[in-house]
């Protein structure tokens, strides 16, 4: 199998590199082609690719391109992980917000909504350019917002799945609790990316969460940044990111309190690219831990595995609702477990979801449509009705002074900044 990876001169492709050498024999791959146009990063990251399959006895071919025609030809799966922007870019996301009291962070809030407006026309730019040349490629999104990317991607009829780390992270922390192989627990999972619950968690098919809760309750909430009395009381787990709903002001303050993750990142991959420099390095840096997406190619493995071998297995996925949800539209792009085959992902049925997580669910859903309205046409009027939609923001304003302040801030990669809503 050809696999194409968009954003391969990341500092986290060898992280990727990492997984397809160990998970060989569930996922053979005959050649990993690295597609980005910065060529520094590029030449770098993919020698140490090399070497990290090499040392592990790996026989695919490492190989790079800068344009996408050049590298997704003929792949069968094509993986994004693209950041437009940079680190640069991010810290913006995660500094402006907080000068008007709100969460600073790249995929929730307002620093989401200017990542999903420069990001949205890139990927469907790319997303053309790899079915004009690989029509039959399965699109994998681990850009995010991931649930904003990928209903982009299916509105516009590409064999697309949206795949996040978070439910594989609990998955994998659970089981360590519980002192059991990962592939004898199930997952509850539900909600949008980046805003969902754990309302059960399976043990060979019989559900232990309470004790799991009643045992482990107080490591899990620090782990979700959350009070474990609020866990407790919910007989749930929510992930990390409801703490930015839950916990705001206290997390507004902490953020103000510190630099940005972006500028932490920066660093890091600064002294990641120096060690990929050198040719004596060939197996992933300690490092590389620190810099995020844990899991995320065992994820990638897993799912690319069974698209191409229709195992018809279960994986917690981002796709289309079509009435999973029966309170959002079929448009919806939803994360919940679905079964995996040749033909692509299908949802499996969820309990009735809760009205306290329901109406979050959907209040979040109806930004994420303005979301990518604004992305797709422009127009700073489309930008603020997304921010007035968004349940950490929801002032007329805040949302209109925030409005100006993205599109300005991130101008050179918005072709229609500065025009008005048609």
């Amino acid at each position: 199998m050809k696999l194409a990876v968009v954003g391969g001169g990341s500092t986290y492709t060898p992280e990727l590199v990492d997984g397809f050498a160990r998970l060989r024999d569930e996922l053979p791959l005959s050649e990993i082609v690295l597609i980005d146009p910065d060529e520094r990063r590029l030449s770098l990251v993919s020698a140490m690719a090399s070497r990290m399959l090499l040392r592990a006895g790996h026989p695919a071919k490492v190989s790079t391109a800068t344009t996408i025609e050049d590298g997704a030809a003929g792949a069968q799966a094509v993986l994004l992980q693209l950041r437009v922007g940079g680190q640069a870019a991010r810290n913006v996301d995660e500094t402006l917000p907080l000068e008007c009291g709100c969460v600073g962070q790249e995929t929730t809030g307002a620093g989401g909504l200017a990542k999903a407006l420069r990001t949205v026309p890139i990927v469907l730019d790319i997303a053309e350019r790899v079915a004009r040349v690989a029509p039959e490629a399965w699109i994998i999104d681990f850009t995010n917002p991931v649930g904003i990317v990928t209903r982009a991607l299916l509105q516009a009829g590409h064999r697309a799945i949206g795949l996040c780390n978070v439910a594989i992270g609990f998955q994998r922390r659970f089981a360590a609790n519980l002192g059991v192989t990962p592939d004898r627990i199930s997952l509850g999972h539900v909600g949008l990316n980046h805003l969902t619950w754990e309302r059960s968690v399976h043990l060979d098919g019989v559900d232990v969460l309470p004790g799991l809760l009643a045992e482990h309750g107080e490591k899990i909430a620090d782990e979700v940044g959350l009070p474990p009395a609020l866990i407790r009381r919910l007989g749930v787990v929510p992930s990390y990111y409801l703490r930015y709903f839950y916990e705001h002001d206290a997390v507004v303050a902490e953020q103000r309190s510190k630099p940005s993750r972006a500028a932490e990142v920066a660093a890091m991959e600064e002294s990641l690219l120096a060690m990929y420099a050198d040719p004596a390095v060939d197996t992933k840096p300690a490092l590389l831990e620190k810099r995020g997406g844990a899991f995320y190619s065992e994820s990638a493995v897993a799912l690319i595995a069974s698209l191409a071998g229709d195992r018809g297995d279960t994986q917690v996925v981002n796709l289309r609702n079509d009435g999973t949800l029966p309170f959002l539209a079929d448009d919806a792009v939803i994360e919940v477990p679905a079964r995996i085959g040749a033909g692509g992902a299908v949802a499996l049925p969820v309990d009735p979801v809760e009205p306290l997580y329901a109406g979050l669910i959907a209040h979040v859903t109806a930004y994420e449509s303005l979301a990518l309205e604004a992305a797709l046409r422009g127009g700073v009027d489309r930008v603020a009705d997304a921010l007035l939609a968004h349940p950490l923001i929801g002032q007329a304003r805040l949302s209109a002074d925030l409005a100006g302040r993205l599109v300005e801030a991130n101008r050179g990669f918005l072709p229609w900044a500065g025009a008005v809503s048609a």
